[in-house]
């Protein structure tokens, strides 16, 4: 039996933060919520998320946005 190797996740994180896509979406994210802030919907600390569904943002609370089922954890998701 062959031992299993260890997952480096710090490796994997910074991989995944430094890629391209992931940096524009990231920014995409923090263009909208300084966005909702400007107009006064959301502040630092006030437990309100906002929430970005197929190119549409809302403001909802953090635990309701949070809470969701992931679309792959449903049953009969063709997504894994």
């Amino acid at each position: 039996m062959k031992a299993k190797k260890k997952r480096n996740y710090k490796k994997e994180y910074k991989k995944f933060q430094k890629s391209s896509t992931q940096k524009k979406r990231r920014a995409l994210r923090n263009k909208l919520r300084r966005k909702f802030a400007k107009k006064g919907k959301v502040k630092k600390g006030d437990g309100k998320d906002v929430h970005h569904k197929n190119g549409k943002a809302r403001v909802m609370t953090a635990s309701k946005n949070r809470g969701m089922r992931e679309t792959s954890r449903i049953k009969g998701s063709k997504r894994k």
